[in-house]
């Protein structure tokens, strides 16, 4: 078994036909043929049945294409870390980031960190806080910044920022005039919701609950920010992070303190044994800064 027979073996798989793999690896269709009969022989089983000409996969070779993949992906990643370190040379970090803290606390902590190490690369990537997680535990990206409903089992972290919600409020709408909004004040409210897995939003449940309230919700999203452009649209209003309202108070948006309190917890997650990485203390001690800037 060698690169070239599992190449070809994948290329029939991905592209339907020994037809089109021959073309898309740019060797004859007869080459492809034997590359698969070659690689079955190593194997010791059918990765395809032959049916009037056809090679139709086998259940074996589902299975086995499967399996394959992830060896790929794990080329593909080498692959672009020789690309980084061809074009930047040993020094790069990677950190994923929350949608809410990822447009506007990250890069603020971004532009401390390069003022401080200018020939230092930085990939930054949004993602839900579920993908924020698999990242940094897979070892794709070595800090990440998620919500607090993540699993943390295995992975080094640490309690990062407690944000206390706000009420985003159309500039027109009935509770404009409050200083302060309640529980009482959002009963039979049109409700913009953040997502049901969300901590925070699980919290405002309780309080609703404990005050026997129901604002009748009109949408359901996961970020914050969007949360924010629905109620500046009028569709209703929401309990936000203040971290993810920049800019929307511009553009008309109200924004009221939320009595009792409820918050949104961060934390911060670092890959295995990489908390000592003088990058990653680096970016860490930006980020901490970033919080009160």
């Amino acid at each position: 078994m060698n690169y070239r027979q599992l190449e070809t073996f994948r290329a029939v798989m991905l592209s339907g036909s020994a037809s089109r793999a021959s073309e898309l690896l740019g060797v004859s269709q007869p080459a492809v043929s034997r590359g698969i009969a070659e690689l079955e022989k190593s194997l010791g089983f059918q990765l395809f049945d032959r049916v009037r000409g056809r090679l139709v996969p086998t259940h074996e070779g589902r299975l086995f294409v499967a399996e394959l993949e992830k060896s790929f992906a794990g080329l593909d990643r080498l692959k672009s870390e020789a690309a980084r370190i061809r074009d930047f040379g040993a020094g790069a970090i990677r950190i994923a980031s929350l949608a809410a803290l990822g447009s506007t606390l990250v890069p603020r902590a971004i532009k401390r960190f390069h003022e401080r190490h200018p020939a230092i690369p930085v990939t930054l990537q949004i993602h839900p806080s579920s993908i924020v997680r698999e990242l940094v535990a897979n070892g794709s990206f070595e800090l990440g910044l998620a919500a607090d409903e993540v699993d943390v089992t295995s992975l080094e972290h640490r309690s990062f920022w407690s944000t206390r919600a706000v009420c985003a409020i159309p500039k027109d709408h009935a509770l404009a005039g409050r200083r302060t909004v309640h529980p009482r004040d959002l009963d039979g409210q049109d409700f913009i919701a953040l997502a049901t897995e969300d901590r925070a939003r699980q919290r405002m449940t309780k309080v609703f609950a404990d005050h026997n309230v129901k604002p009748r919700i009109i949408v359901e999203t996961p970020a914050s920010a969007t949360a924010c452009a629905l109620a500046l649209c009028g569709v209703g209003v929401a309990l936000v992070n203040p971290a993810a309202t920049d800019g929307f108070r511009e553009r008309g948006l109200l924004l009221r303190p939320f009595e009792p309190a409820v918050y949104f917890e961060s934390i911060l997650l670092f890959r295995p044994d990489t908390q000592r990485s003088r990058l990653v203390k680096a970016l860490t001690a930006a980020l901490l800064a970033a919080r009160t800037s």
